[in-house]
């Protein structure tokens, strides 16, 4: 199914669009020296914009007009002007799960054009993971990552210690289980927290990886799907149990915003989650256990690592009225340079991490992350979206399928397993009813 269909089917595209609400629009015009962009509202961006018109605009000339959008508001936005080739941007927040499949219908501009000739944006120093996961057809770069993100476990070190408990630095999800089961009840706390709340980027986010370890996949290179195999559904089943038994209270309605919470907040022992929680949970004042927290890589079964790849990057939409401008502004928003700047400004523990070899050499960012800045990196070192199980598969992503269809099919088996976790229904029926929605899906690409 072309992809442009497929946004359609989903509801996101349409010949008659219904108007956008929400943030203001902070200029129409897209000629002379402006940039349109159409941006998430994360604080790592929102920062971005409050810096741009002194450090930017000041010293090229080049205005840039942000759309600021929270995210689910701002995929609808990207993925209908984008579909639709409208150009009503210029830039657009994207990411590791949309840019491969919009380079594949000629929707954005391959970037190694005008990398070739910004030697100093230094293209070689992008993590290898974070490339190839914003890569098109014939491997060209379509997008330039602002940060990103792994997956990772967070523990009590302090309260395990007191227990007498030993976190390995690389657990097995076996090991996990065992020492939720022993830390649950204690000092209060719940033994884990991992997400139960329905959508395709909230509960099978991490779920997927444990699929992946386990040897499952959810779909085979020639796109059978997989969800009653064996493998798929002894991960899914060990996962419902495991937050039931000794996971959160409410985990049904739990995503990553809830989880963070309850860590925070000393509610649970352990996370398992994005590495891109690290900061806020060292952050004293928003957090009860900053120092208390120590960080293993992300649990095993069956592979060496399990850990997912995520990025929010820059990329320019092939119709993009100033495409020159534009990548004026993307190269600075990814620079060197620019993550000098926040540092100066806000510290380095917040400069935008996980893209760049380079940042990860600097002193005083490795003090100020010393906590988990070496789990976070081998993490994205050792991601591979390409080959992330046991088996080939038909597309690139680690904890998501890269077609425009998962979207759907994502968030509607994972309503069913939300059930399951709620003691609402099995896991056997939920993914029975997911595997013809999946091969649904599947049967157009074979």
């Amino acid at each position: 199914m072309p992809a442009k269909r497929a946004l359609i089917a989903l509801g996101i595209v349409a010949a008659a669009a219904v108007p956008l609400t929400g943030c203001s629009w902070a200029g129409a015009g897209g000629g002379g020296g402006a940039v349109r962009v159409l941006m998430v509202n994360n604080p790592q961006q929102v920062e971005l914009q409050s810096l741009t018109a002194k450090y930017f605009t000041a010293k090229t000339g080049i205005k840039v007009d942000f759309k600021v959008l929270p995210e689910n508001d701002l995929r609808d936005a990207m993925n209908e002007d984008v579909a639709n080739q409208a150009g009503q941007y210029d830039v657009v927040s994207t990411s590791n799960f949309e840019t491969p499949f919009y380079a594949k219908y000629h929707w954005l501009k391959p970037l190694d054009a005008y990398l070739r000739k910004d030697p100093g944006f230094d293209a070689n120093d992008i993590l290898g993971p974070m490339k190839e996961s914003l890569q098109g057809p014939g491997g060209q770069l379509y997008a330039l990552p602002f940060y990103g993100e792994s997956s990772m476990l967070m523990y009590r070190k302090d309260v395990f210690a007191k227990l007498g408990l030993k976190m390995p630095l690389h657990p097995t999800w076996q090991q996990v289980a065992t020492l939720a089961a022993k830390v649950n009840g204690k000092q209060g706390m719940r033994g884990i927290c991992l997400r139960g709340q329905p959508g395709w980027g909230e509960l099978f986010a991490p779920l997927t990886t444990v699929v992946n370890t386990y040897g499952g996949t959810w779909f085979t290179k020639d796109w059978q799907a997989q969800l009653t195999a064996p493998p798929f559904v002894k991960a899914t089943s060990f996962y419902v149990n495991l937050v039931r038994k000794d996971g959160e209270t409410g985990a049904a309605e739990s995503g990553f915003t809830e989880c963070l919470n309850d860590m925070s907040q000393g509610k649970v022992a352990m996370w398992y989650d994005a590495s891109s929680a690290a900061g806020a949970l060292e952050d004293k004042s928003q957090s009860k256990v900053a120092g208390k927290i120590g960080y293993a890589f992300a649990p095993t079964d069956k592979t060496k690592y399990s850990g997912w790849l995520y990025t929010w990057a820059w990329a320019i939409e092939n119709n993009a009225k100033n495409p020159s401008a534009a990548y004026k502004f993307i190269s600075w928003a990814s620079s060197k340079q620019y993550e000098q700047l926040v540092a100066e400004k806000q510290g380095w523990s917040q400069v935008p991490n996980a893209t760049r070899y380079s940042l990860y050499k600097v002193p005083a960012y490795r003090k100020a992350a010393s906590a988990f800045w070496k789990v976070t990196y081998e993490s994205v070192l050792h991601a591979n979206p390409k080959d992330p199980g046991l088996q080939p598969r038909p597309t690139l992503g680690i904890q998501f399928v890269d077609i425009p269809e998962f979207v759907g099919i994502g968030t509607n088996i994972s309503q069913l397993v939300s059930s399951a976790i709620a003691g609402g229904g099995s896991v056997q029926s939920a993914l029975s009813q997911g595997q013809s929605q999946a091969q649904s899906a599947g049967n157009h690409y074979k």
